[in-house]
């Protein structure tokens, strides 16, 4: 009464081809929300003046140390 090897063949085939849909729909929808959540456009260039030196505050430099490497971020 048990299956047959064609039976069981066809069982794992319909279930490998239902994966397959649920990986390629939830592929597809990951990246309709990714591309919803970002800006839209238009995006433009924005030109500086590479002899400008930008205002920016000093870096605090503790005592005994050389150098230090400090990062702004523009928080616009």
């Amino acid at each position: 009464m048990g299956m047959t090897g064609e039976g069981r063949r066809g069982v794992w085939r319909w279930a490998a081809m239902v994966w397959a849909l649920v990986v390629v729909v939830a592929g597809g929808l990951t990246l309709w929300m990714q591309d919803s959540t970002e800006p839209r456009g238009p995006y433009v260039w924005e030109e500086t003046k590479p002899d400008e030196t930008p205002s920016l505050p000093p870096c605090p430099t503790p005592e005994g140390v050389d150098a230090a490497l400090c990062v702004y971020t523009d928080a616009d």
